[in-house]
C-alpha cells in the first residue's frame, strides 16, 4: 500500500500540473485519511493476541492423578506431567521426508509463530532424493488428549497411562496401582547405540530405557530432542535429564506417543481414530483400538503370540483399569495384539 499510494500521487502529480494547489492539496488530505482510516494521526487497531491454551490441569485433576498413580515414584509429580502437556502445546512440527529416509523438520513455537528448522538431511539437496515424492505430516502437540470428544480424549488418556503404567511399573503386579514407579529401567549397563547419521552417540552417555516411556537408543533421544528443545544435542549430550527431570521426562513420553515413526502411525491417531489400516496392515491383522498401540509400544516382543503374553495382558488390564478411573468405557475395544504382527525394519 506505501508504494501504490507514491506512485499514485506521482500519477496525479503530472496529470494535474495546471491545477491549483489548493485542489491537489485536497486530493492528497483525501488520500491519506484513505490509508489512515480517517484521521491522520491515529495508531493502528491492535492486533488480537491468540487465545491462550486451557492448561490441561482443567481436565485432570490433581486428586484424580494422585489417584490413579497411588504408588508413584516422587519423581513423577502432577504438577510436572501438567506443565510438560502444557509446553508441548505450543509446539507444531512439520515432517517432510524424501526418497524414504531423509528428512526436514520445521518446528514452530505456536507462542510466536516463529518456525525453524531444526533437522535437514544431509542428503536433502541431492537430486536423487528431490526426484522422490515428498511425503509431509505435521504434528500438532497440542492435540494430546484434547483433539476429539470428552469420551474419546478420555479414551486416549487412559491408553497413554496403560502404557506408561506398565513400563515403569514395580512390585504389585495385578492390582494396576503399581504405575510411574521407576524412573529408568533394571538394567543401565546396555548402551542402546544404533548407527545413525543424524543422531550419533555421544562418547561416555549411554542411551538405557528412561522415563515414563521408557524411551531407548540415541536415535530416539535425538529426535526427542530436536521436537521438544529444537536442538538434538541437548538429549544426546545429557541424556540423563530423562531421569533428572520429571517435566522434560514426561515430554519425551509425550513426544513418544504424539510422533509417528517412518513406517507406524502415532499412538494419538490410533487412539482418536484418524489412523486406519492399509492393504498391508489389514493383511498383517492390525486394526484400530489399542492393541493397535501395544504393536507401536512394543510390538516385536508381545504381539501376533497369541493371547497368554503377560506383558500384553498387563497393559489392557492398565487400560481398563484406567479407564474406569476416568469414568470412560470402550466396549468394542480391540485391545488384544495376539493376531497383529509387529512392523519390520
Amino acid at each position: 500500500m506505501f508504494y501504490s499510494n507514491i506512485y499514485y500521487l506521482s500519477a496525479m502529480k503530472l496529470i494535474l500540473s495546471t491545477a491549483k494547489l489548493a485542489a491537489l492539496s485536497l486530493l492528497t488530505i483525501s488520500l491519506l485519511s484513505f490509508s489512515c482510516g480517517g484521521n491522520n494521526t491515529s495508531k493502528p487497531a491492535a492486533v488480537a493476541a491468540p487465545a491462550p491454551t486451557p492448561s490441561f490441569s482443567k481436565f485432570l485433576s490433581e486428586k484424580q492423578y494422585n489417584d490413579l498413580f497411588p504408588q508413584r515414584d516422587k519423581f513423577y509429580t502432577y504438577q510436572a506431567f501438567i506443565k510438560a502437556v502444557d509446553e508441548m502445546a505450543k509446539v507444531k512440527v512439520k515432517v517432510t521426508r524424501r526418497a524414504v529416509s531423509v528428512y526436514q523438520f520445521i518446528r514452530t513455537d505456536k507462542r510466536t509463530g516463529k518456525d525453524s528448522i531444526v533437522r535437514q538431511d544431509g542428503d536433502w539437496n541431492e537430486q536423487w532424493a528431490k526426484e522422490k515424492p515428498d511425503s509431509t505430516f505435521t504434528v500438532d502437540y497440542g492435540g494430546f488428549c484434547t483433539e476429539k470428544d470428552a469420551v474419546t480424549n478420555k479414551r486416549e488418556l487412559a491408553a497413554f497411562f496403560a502404557q506408561i503404567a506398565h513400563e515403569t511399573r514395580h512390585g504389585m503386579n495385578g492390582t494396576y496401582t503399581d504405575g510411574l514407579m521407576q524412573t529408568h529401567e533394571d538394567n543401565t549397563s546396555l548402551q542402546y547405540e544404533s548407527d545413525s547419521d543424524e543422531y550419533p552417540s555421544v562418547k561416555g552417555q549411554k542411551y538405557y530405557g528412561r522415563g515414563p516411556m521408557q524411551i531407548s537408543y540415541n536415535g530416539n533421544y535425538g529426535y526427542a530432542s530436536d521436537i521438544i528443545f529444537g536442538n538434538k544435542h541437548i538429549l544426546l549430550d545429557n541424556p540423563a535429564l530423562v531421569e533428572t527431570d520429571p517435566v522434560v521426562s514426561f515430554k519425551t513420553a509425550i513426544y513418544f506417543w504424539m510422533t509417528p515413526e517412518t513406517h507406524k502411525p502415532s499412538a494419538h491417531d490410533v487412539m482418536i481414530g484418524k489412523w486406519q489400516p492399509n492393504a498391508k496392515d489389514k493383511a498383517a491383522g492390525r486394526t484400530p483400538g489399542f492393541g493397535m498401540t501395544i504393536v507401536i509400544v512394543n510390538g516385536a516382543l508381545e504381539c501376533n503370540k497369541g493371547e497368554d503374553n503377560y506383558s500384553m495382558n498387563d497393559r489392557i488390564g492398565f487400560y481398563q483399569f484406567f479407564l474406569k478411573k476416568l469414568g470412560a468405557t470402550d466396549p468394542n475395544c480391540a485391545c488384544s495384539c495376539g493376531k497383529m504382527a509387529p512392523y519390520s525394519y
